[in-house]
């Protein structure tokens, strides 16, 4: 008896030494795991959206050498009726208002302030858009019609195989996807498990083998196009995002403070969703979309892909929301009027016509009910109306 006893507690203890190995070895995924199961929490989540290089790996996107971009602050104005209750609302951090250039408005919310780097969440996907249509009138890319295995191979055999850059730019590769962020075993929450714990986008992108219809055919939101977009850009180029982004991009901005990617455990950056610039910074991006993609008289992002990727070619419902290439185009928008946007209320929208630009980030935790999105819309409108 004492001898079995005996055993008994050599395998326990056995057992007890390899569990605290493991955990020792795996505890910075499980750290990230659990950061990811409580990012959106009501206590956490604002904090956390200002300080996703806590709970994901990263790589840095650096300012490069040259001046700031000053941004000069024009004539204040009064907020219209019922943007200060809509603020409250939909837990609004930041807001900043701009018209020909000029900071017309500017103001930080929920204990946030102006050298926050916020999270971008989709507004990232204009970003590479932006990326995308440079490196097409460079020629490193040479059609919108080209299957996206000629420059992402691994995807052969996926629910990829048949679809075209065009499809995946407007959201149609018709590719099965649940998008459902309230949904623990959503693929969206399935895909964010995977970076959290240091996995491979590209091998959850080509392990996707189911399709709803045939590419083209309709429009559904589904992200991982976006990632498809940046595996053919990364085949194209031989380069990383993060490198192309920077040089291409950010580094002819003039920004404030530099940037950051979540990446994947490759160190793959996350093109759908993982930027992290300040405010202002977003709005230097977006004061550049505005003007045509021109700055100080150097075309930085081709004039022509902006009015292309900012046009409702993607094969939405009529009467509903409209999508580019990667861009928004609100429901009734004039001619000028599109914009970028991300799940928690984050928001770069353009008015070109009014020479108005506005951005504003947050942590809606109710950004999916009824309504929500018209309403911000509308609320963009009212504010440019009114300068």
């Amino acid at each position: 008896m004492k001898t079995a006893l005996r055993w008994l507690l050599r395998i326990l203890l056995t057992l007890a030494l390899a569990a605290a190995v493991v955990g020792f070895w795996k505890r910075e995924e499980i750290q990230r795991l659990m950061a990811v199961n409580s990012l959106f929490s009501e206590e956490k989540i604002v904090h956390n959206f200002s300080n996703m290089d806590e709970p994901f790996l990263t790589v840095t996107l650096p300012r490069g050498n040259g001046p700031t971009w000053e941004l000069p602050y024009g004539p204040g104005f009064d907020l219209p009726d019922g943007t200060d209750q809509w603020i409250e609302d939909r837990s609004v951090t930041s807001l900043l208002v701009m018209q020909d250039g000029e900071i017309r408005f500017e103001e930080y919310y929920l204990d946030t302030g102006p050298d926050d780097r916020r999270i971008s969440w989709s507004i990232a996907k204009s970003y590479l858009s932006a990326l995308f249509g440079i490196l097409l009138d460079e020629g490193a890319i040479n059609s919108l019609d080209d299957p996206v295995v000629q420059y992402a191979p691994d995807l052969k055999g996926s629910a990829y195989e048949t679809a075209t850059i065009r499809n995946v730019l407007n959201m149609a590769s018709g590719v099965t996807f649940d998008e459902d962020y309230l949904d623990y075993n959503s693929d969206i929450n399935r895909m964010g498990r995977v970076v959290a714990l240091g996995g491979e986008l590209d091998d959850f992108a080509a392990s996707l083998r189911d399709s709803f219809v045939a590419p083209g055919e309709t429009w559904q939101y589904v992200s991982i196009d976006t990632h498809v977009i940046g595996m053919v850009i990364r085949g194209a180029t031989g380069r990383s995002v993060a490198e192309l982004l920077t040089e291409k991009v950010i580094a002819p901005l003039g920004l404030e403070r530099e940037g950051y990617y979540i990446t994947d455990g490759a160190g793959v950056a996350f093109v759908l969703g993982g930027l992290n610039f300040t405010t202002r910074d977003f709005a230097r991006f977006g004061q550049l979309i505005l003007q045509d993609g021109e700055r100080d008289g150097r075309q930085i992002v081709p004039a022509d892909w902006i009015d292309a990727a900012t046009w409702p070619s993607a094969p939405t419902e009529p009467g509903k929301i409209g999508y580019g290439y990667q861009w928004w185009i609100p429901i009734g928008a004039h001619e000028g009027e599109f914009m970028a946007r991300g799940v928690y209320g984050q928001y770069i929208y353009f008015d070109q016509p009014r020479g108005v630009l506005i951005v504003t980030t947050g942590a809606d935790r109710k950004f999916r009910e009824p309504g929500v999105g018209e309403q911000n819309i509308e609320i963009f409108r009212k504010i440019a109306r009114s300068l």
